[in-house]
């Protein structure tokens, strides 16, 4: 069976489609077999960043190694369940199915996590994104677990009572800034208290960076840049790429040796 990789986050904004993007297509180029389906219905980042992926390498006449875009059905009453179908179809040809997940509640999202084997929440350093995590008092303690730590419990439970087995869940502190470090600290500081009580690991994700948001429109990713014809790399574009290498180390999927 594919090992399913689930990205959410009950916040837009937190960089989950950059991090699915560069997650599924550095196992692609890995060469394992990766399907991928966009949960956001509405928005599409992720189904967009691989169509305009297909589009540009078809252009440029390119052999640009790309997940595999599976396909929702529409809902129907009395129906089967489209998210079902659509990873028992990619399940058959893949090693990895990595789904992302919309910036709010739905019953798609809470449905994914709940096939999560892994289980990616981005989240940028402050404290408005540590509010979905954990409600905290204004003298900096820790109240209790919030709507998407919640919501994550009841899928590990559900998980359990199948037979599935745990989720490994590990939370991306993206967006790290080189200063305001006082901020940077206690956000550290609570998510390793948090970690402990309800079961996370913490790993630095991606910097803020314009070149996210020029590889958007031709689909490509960090680790593109070369077959593009870009053969010297800027300084930030190799911090970059080392970011997206320690964070593929970081999961620690099965199979998975890191070699770019």
């Amino acid at each position: 069976m594919a090992h399913i990789i689930v990205v959410g986050n009950e916040k837009g904004g937190s960089g989950k489609s950059t991090t699915s993007m560069h997650v599924a297509t550095a196992l692609a180029r890995m060469g394992h077999k990766v399907g991928a389906l966009d949960l956001d219905v509405r928005q599409r980042s992720f189904g967009r960043y691989l169509e305009n992926r297909a589009a540009f390498a078809q252009r440029e006449g390119l052999d640009l190694p790309t997940p595999l875009l599976g396909h929702l059905e529409p809902e129907s009453p009395g129906g089967p369940d489209p998210l079902s179908q659509a990873v028992d179809a990619l399940d058959r040809e893949c090693d990895f199915i990595l789904l992302d997940c919309p910036g709010s509640h739905t019953r798609l999202s809470q449905m994914a996590h709940t096939l999560a084997d892994t289980l990616i929440t981005p989240m940028n350093d402050s404290f408005v994104d540590f509010d979905l995590l954990a409600r905290m008092s204004p003298e900096g303690r820790i109240l209790g677990p919030s709507i998407y730590a919640e919501m994550v419990w009841s899928a590990r439970q559900l998980r359990g009572e199948a037979g599935a087995g745990p989720i490994d869940w590990l939370v991306l502190r993206n967006r790290l800034g080189t200063q305001a470090m006082h901020n940077k600290r206690k956000v550290g500081g609570a998510l390793t208290t948090l970690s402990k009580r309800i079961g996370f690991r913490v790993a630095p994700g991606f910097s803020e960076r314009v070149i996210f948001r020029e590889l958007f429109p031709r689909g490509l990713t960090l680790l593109d840049l070369k077959d593009i014809g870009t053969e010297q790399l800027s300084m930030s574009n190799i911090a970059a790429r080392q970011e997206l290498r320690e964070l593929i180390g970081e999961l620690n999927l099965p199979g998975v040796s890191v070699s770019f």
